[in-house]
């Protein structure tokens, strides 16, 4: 993994992941972000979807567990407009800097802590898709610099191997959004057949009982 560091930002990602194909929609999210203590981070979520989202029924949750076994703390949702969970451990720290309608959910944490340490959850759901999307993230918050080195063969391998993905991705959604909305259309046929059957089985009566 590459490491990016600005005067006011230090982030290190893994590879994204996704939800697997077939279960909802794919949300997709670095599994490790690393931030330098008092700086601010970007929590990066995104999502593929077959629908274009509308504000009346796209739903968002951001929730966090101080540890694996520790229950979730809701502190960010969407419902027809971003709605701050102002949680004491966080305060003011959290500005929604994602874009919906551009299949981006992410989040900016300001003057990050030791104690924002922790799972980061991040929740989609955009019908008419009907199982909600799930992806996590690792915040590991560090207390100084790591040593610097060149990281220019590992960025030129994790580009090529993001771009990589991102076609296959890119693949597989329009596959999936093809046979989904085909399915959609084979049902809605096989219905009217169905009514279509109904109702000449009430209106022509047997010939045979005329």
């Amino acid at each position: 993994p590459a490491a990016f560091l600005t005067p006011l930002l230090l982030c290190s990602c893994s590879v994204l992941v996704a939800a697997p194909a077939g279960l909802g929609m794919e949300v997709m999210a670095p599994a490790t972000i690393n931030a330098l203590n008092g700086s601010s981070v970007k929590l990066s979520c995104t999502f593929n979807s077959c629908y274009k989202v509308e504000n009346k029924q796209f739903s968002l949750n951001w929730t966090y567990q101080e540890c694996r076994n520790c229950s979730e703390e809701l502190f960010l949702q969407f419902r027809m407009k971003i709605m701050n969970k102002q949680l004491d451990r966080f305060g003011n720290r959290v500005e929604f800097t994602g874009n919906p309608t551009k299949y981006d959910v992410s989040f900016t944490l300001k003057n990050v802590q030791l104690e924002d340490e922790g799972t980061y959850n991040c929740y989609v759901l955009n019908p008419p898709d009907r199982q909600r999307g799930h992806a996590s993230i690792s915040l590991k918050v560090l207390t100084q610099e790591p040593p610097k080195h060149d990281s220019t063969v590992a960025v030129i391998v994790g580009a090529s191997v993001g771009g990589f993905l991102a076609v296959v991705i890119l693949v597989l959604m329009v596959v999936k959004c093809v046979r989904r909305k085909k399915q959609q259309r084979l049902n809605t046929d096989d219905q009217k057949t169905e009514e279509e059957g109904k109702t000449d089985g009430e209106g022509n009566p047997d010939e045979g009982t005329k």
